[in-house]
């Protein structure tokens, strides 16, 4: 049997009815859509030719696709990890911070290779302004830590404001490193300006003046503070020696900051806020406050000062405990010892003598806290120090010891274990010039802080200022600061220190001007040789001076180079 299929041949002939219908249709034709045309099929060549190129053409993909995913892969797979979109940071720029004036004291300012950096104008500052620490990037260039700190003084007590908030920009790129294409996803925020109390005309001159007494008379360190007696401003806060916060900020060269860490005046101290010190004399203000309001003594009394006080000693009849004082200054009265700085007056003021009763320590204690002592004023500068007012219990507890009446009669002239700081000694000398208001210190202009009333009665407050006028104008004690254009009352003390009292530590406190005050001031200088207990005084002659000859409204001038703003009036 034979199998095979014949093979179907096409007839290539077209039947004459087609051809006369379609002859007949002619007119109504449609050519648009071919109508009236011929079909002839496709020849088989044709299939073949599309299916063979069809083919080629998967081949040709084929191959490629191997050799870029197999045989290439690894390399362009690594180009192609560097065409992607990457997030910058958009660092925001950090607040400027000025003066009460609008003066510039730190901003930042681009450098010629288009990075930032913080510019201090006052490098005498740095314990007050602080410093920062910029952005930091590894070995690759890439940023590990984007953000702008305050390290130090207000640039780390203000911090979060002045920091604003960065933003991020989304960058395209390609294989060969370029941008196709960016957008900013979130724009940075800039950080607020900080607005200072200070006033850089004065905080210079303060600064110098300091600067020249510290080292002209052989001190280590030194700090003063001068305050707003009506509102807790701070108008001038300085601490000597200090560092440069340019030179802290870039971290270098490194022998300015070898030199600042073997200062033995210690620059990274804001003495003035940080630093504590036996106050001496110039707590006695506040203890004959106390007495007068406690009726202990009146402005009236009389104690007569010899220059000793003999204390019978109670296990060896005979023998006595002798407390000697400065000078012999024979009968005073609250405001004259104020002005001589009687240690015997204040002596037994503090612990009492023979008729004459004395505060006692618990209410000596009572006062000295009533004035901010012992404890920190709430300043906005970091790392404040509380200070120390010894008592019974403290003694108890640190020294194992019972309390003496001879360490009352040395707490009473701010000697034995007593400590304050400048700042708080500005403040409270500021309730004495206002009337008993304790105003928190502020570094802010406008800024209204908490203040709390010394329980004190008010005429007290009078006698207090009466016997610190005297001291400027009727004694050698302050009478640098006796001066024809503008009238001061202070305070001086003098504190021995050192394993043999072989030092001194110098202070002055006062207020200005003394029939309408307006602001207080605390100096103190650290470790002196002996015998140089006022020379706190002259840092005030000094700047007193240097404003006067630029005729500035602090000492009575009409200069608009510094602003004397009003501040409110006194409660």
């Amino acid at each position: 049997m034979r199998f095979w299929r014949r093979k179907r041949r096409r007839d290539p002939e077209i039947a004459p009815d087609e051809i006369f219908l379609d002859a007949s249709n002619a007119p109504a034709f449609d050519r648009n859509r071919f109508e009236g045309r011929l079909e002839k099929p496709l020849p088989p060549s044709t299939y073949r030719l599309v299916t063979l190129a069809l083919g080629l053409l998967f081949l040709v993909l084929g191959v490629r696709s191997f050799t870029l995913e197999v045989l290439d892969g690894k390399a362009y797979a690594a180009e192609s990890a560097h065409n992607s979109l990457a997030a910058v940071t958009l660092f925001a720029p950090r607040g400027v911070i000025e003066d009460r004036n609008g003066v510039i004291l730190a901003q930042n300012i681009e450098l010629p290779d288009g990075s930032v950096r913080r510019e201090y104008s006052i490098p005498g500052m740095g314990q007050i302004i602080g410093y920062v620490s910029y952005p930091k990037k590894d070995a690759s260039g890439n940023y590990y830590d984007t953000k702008e700190v305050g390290l130090a003084g207000l640039e780390a007590e203000y911090n979060d404001l002045l920091s604003g908030k960065n933003g991020e920009l989304l960058v395209e790129r390609d294989a060969l490193g370029r941008v196709r294409s960016q957008g900013v996803v979130a724009p940075a925020q800039d950080g607020k300006t900080l607005t200072l109390s200070l006033d850089a005309d004065l905080e210079r001159k303060f600064a110098q003046a300091l600067q020249n007494v510290v080292q002209q008379y052989g001190f280590v360190a030194g700090a003063g503070v001068i305050m707003d007696v009506h509102n807790g401003e701070v108008r001038g806060i300085a601490s000597y020696p200090s560092y440069d916060p340019n030179v802290m900020s870039l971290g270098g060269p490194a022998s300015a900051i070898a030199a600042y860490n073997t200062d033995p005046g210690d620059p990274f101290l804001d003495h003035a806020v940080q630093g504590v010190y036996t106050p001496g004399s110039i707590v006695k203000p506040f203890e004959a406050i106390g007495a007068l309001t406690d009726g202990v003594i009146t402005p009236t009394t009389i104690i007569d000062d010899p220059g000793y006080l003999d204390i019978p000693n109670p296990y060896h009849p005979g023998q006595y405990y002798r407390y000697t004082g400065w000078k012999v200054l024979g009968p005073l009265d609250v405001q004259h010892a104020i002005a001589w700085s009687s240690d015997i007056f204040f002596y037994t003021v503090a612990g009492g003598y023979k008729s004459q009763p004395g505060l006692g320590i618990d209410r000596l204690d009572y006062w000295y806290r009533a004035f901010g002592f012992g404890t920190t004023t709430g300043i906005d500068l970091p790392g404040e120090a509380s200070g120390l007012v010894p008592s019974p219990a403290w003694k108890k507890q640190t020294l194992g010891q019972p309390w003496y009446l001879g360490d009352t009669y040395f707490t009473g002239i701010g000697q034995y274990s007593m400590l304050v700081t400048p700042v708080q000694m500005a403040r409270a000398t500021a309730a004495i010039a206002n009337d008993g208001t304790l105003y928190t210190p502020t570094l802010l202009k406008g800024q209204k802080t908490p203040s709390v009333t010394v329980p004190a009665a008010p005429w007290t407050y009078a006698v207090a200022r009466g016997g610190m006028r005297i001291g400027v104008v009727g004694t050698p004690l302050a009478r640098a600061i006796d001066l024809p254009y503008l009238a001061v009352a202070a305070k001086t003390g003098t504190a021995q220190v050192g394993s043999q009292n072989q030092y001194d530590n110098s202070w002055v406190e006062g207020f200005f001007p003394y029939d309408h005050p307006q602001y207080s001031f605390a100096v103190v200088l650290e470790r002196g040789p002996n015998g140089s207990g006022e020379d706190a005084v002259t840092v005030m002659a000094q700047l007193f001076a240097m404003l006067h000859a630029e005729n500035s409204p602090y000492t009575g001038g009409t200069s608009t180079t510094t602003d004397q703003a009003a501040s409110t009036t006194a409660p």
